[in-house]
């Protein structure tokens, strides 16, 4: 696939894949420049002291070394080795501390099982004269020298402006010797530190650059992707499908537990339950268009009473959700609602007892019929 159809930025996915990998952006520069730093600074600190102990060591082990035997476990051997650790030790911890310390910031914590896997052609020196010579590894071999080359210029510099004084320093004295050549050192080497500084951010901030253009990706691996992660979207869409069918199918199951149906009439549907031990009507079923005929339907083919209120309905359906109470502000319009429907059950009833009543004692009456819609347009 061309490099050009890469214009995708990378998937959450994809980075995870790469720092397993072991693909993250480090800068080794940036890293040793920093622990460079750290072993200067700490040298510079403990400086002064450790020269009054250097001074008290050799004159000690000058003094064993003409009064004493050279044994493995004497003290001629022991004490200098107690203090070339006591003071080595900071400076190496130092440079563990800061270089551990600037891999996490640059990438933080990893751990890459595929990156320590066995491979063989690691072991190759074919392939590794091939890595040197090839142009990426020539392109890092010119990186790695731009620096030392401004080092090189920098001290070069230092010594052009020094010139004159290095050229009558036969004439001076051995501390001003020392002095010159220190303040020297001293200026190349916090010059160097600060290249060494500016080119290790520079070399973090284009490795960062060339692994997310590395890890670019075309729109058709971002498709795949997608459908390796959430599925084939016609088996979204086909399960998506069953999902509203189910939901369908119970909310005209619990149609057929409603007090009353209330109608657009024809866009919307909504049915209400309340009984007495009840705080507030439910919702207990709702729908639009086709779902709202067949709720309508089952309401007359059960016997539920359904009135038409444009306002009630479009209110309950856009603003309570299937199994809520109604709000407080649609209590007024709802009661109106249940109060003729309780009302027309009362007069239902009362033709029933009449008719059994008839029945009862020979009179013949013709049955009763129950009111299956009304008008409520008033009841908003």
């Amino acid at each position: 696939m061309p490099e050009s159809n890469k214009t995708e930025q990378a998937t959450p996915k994809r980075r995870n894949k790469a720092r397993e990998q072991g693909q993250i952006a480090r800068s080794r520069e940036l890293s040793s420049t920093l622990a460079l730093v750290a072993v200067v600074s700490v040298g510079i600190l403990i400086a002064p002291t450790a020269i009054k102990y250097w001074t008290v060591l050799y004159r000690e082990t000058l003094y064993m070394a003409a009064t004493s035997n050279l044994e493995m476990n004497g003290p001629l051997l022991f004490w200098p080795s107690v203090e070339v650790m006591r003071w080595i030790a900071p400076i190496l911890l130092s440079a563990l501390v800061v270089s551990l310390l600037s891999g996490f910031a640059q990438g933080g914590f990893n751990i890459a099982p595929q990156a320590l896997s066995l491979k063989f052609e690691r072991f190759s020196p074919a392939s590794k004269l091939g890595q040197i010579f090839s142009p990426v590894g020539l392109g890092n071999l010119a990186k790695s020298l731009l620096p030392f080359a401004a080092i090189i210029w920098v001290a070069y510099g230092t010594m052009r402006d020094h010139w004159e004084a290095l050229v009558f320093s036969c004439s001076l004295g051995l501390r001003q010797l020392a002095n010159l050549i220190g303040s020297m050192m001293l200026e190349v080497g916090w010059k160097a530190v600060l290249i060494l500084l500016v080119w290790g951010v520079v070399d973090y901030l284009l490795l960062r650059r060339k692994m997310s253009g590395d890890l670019k990706m075309t729109k058709q691996e971002m498709k795949d992707e997608f459908k390796e992660t959430d599925g084939n979207p016609v088996i979204k869409q086909r399960v998506r499908q069953i999902q509203r069918s189910m939901r369908k199918a119970q909310s005209l199951k619990a149609a057929a537990t409603a007090t009353v149906v209330i109608t657009n009439p024809t866009h919307f549907a909504v049915a209400l339950r309340y009984e007495a031990e009840m705080a507030a009507p439910i919702v207990v079923a709702k729908g639009k268009d086709l779902l709202a005929q067949k709720i309508k339907a089952l309401a007359r083919d059960s016997g539920i009473m359904t009135i038409e209120n444009k306002p009630l309905a479009q209110a309950l359906y856009k603003t309570v959700e299937v199994g809520d109470s109604i709000p407080g502000k649609l209590y007024q319009a709802v009661a109106e609602i249940l109060v003729i429907v309780y009302k027309a059950q009362a007069e239902v009833r009362q033709r029933e007892a009449a008719r059994r009543s008839r029945n009862a004692s020979g009179q013949q009456s013709a049955p009763a019929k129950p009111p299956m819609k009304l008008q409520a347009g008033a009841a908003s």
